[in-house]
């Protein structure tokens, strides 16, 4: 294993602009000793949210953020890191998202929300607490229950459950052109 290099002095994560925190969301996580089986580096973090691969290779918290940031790891094993994007945006745009940015475990398959034409940046789980500070992303999961036919009382009933770590659960964006706060919500 002399090819293996141990960078755990390693500097700052790379900037993912889509999902500009990932060690808060929980998706990148300190690791000194796992070895990125891409680039055959240490480099003291892996991200462990989810990976969307047809290889038979297990790659789960594995993958250090600076091969998925470069793209490496998506172009080596197939790996798409996203569930779904909701909503039109360019190529480029959703090449970003789903190749070279960290996705995020929901109970189902995430969603990548957008807005203004372009992928929003993912903030994280957000429970009832959480969600005050965003009127607009309650607004967002209103329309949300109001599509499945819900009572405006059963709706706040729904909205007030939310628990970050637990279910139900919303998941946090925010529009990188105009700085509107949106969110969808899992249940099962």
């Amino acid at each position: 294993m002399d090819d293996l290099v141990n960078d755990t002095v390693s500097t700052a994560l790379p900037v993912f602009p889509y999902h500009p925190d990932p060690l808060a969301t929980g998706s990148v996580v300190a690791d000194p000793d796992t070895v990125c089986p891409c680039c055959a580096r240490a480099r003291g973090h892996v991200y462990t949210g989810p990976v969307h691969t047809a290889s038979d290779e297990d790659l789960h918290g594995r993958l250090c953020p600076w091969c998925i940031a470069d793209g490496s790891a998506a172009e080596r094993y197939g790996i798409s890191f996203c569930g779904v994007v909701a909503g039109e945006v360019p190529e480029a745009v959703l090449t970003a998202v789903d190749r070279r940015t960290p996705g995020f475990a929901a109970w189902q398959d995430s969603v990548w929300l957008t807005h203004c034409g372009d992928a929003a940046a993912f903030l994280g789980p957000a429970g009832a607490a959480e969600l005050t500070a965003y009127p607009d992303a309650l607004d967002a999961l209103r329309r949300e229950a109001v599509a499945w036919q819900w009572s405006a009382d059963e709706i706040e009933r729904y909205l007030a459950s939310f628990e970050r770590d637990g279910r139900p659960t919303a998941y946090l964006f925010r529009c990188r052109v105009c700085g509107t706060h949106l969110a969808y919500s899992d249940f099962t």
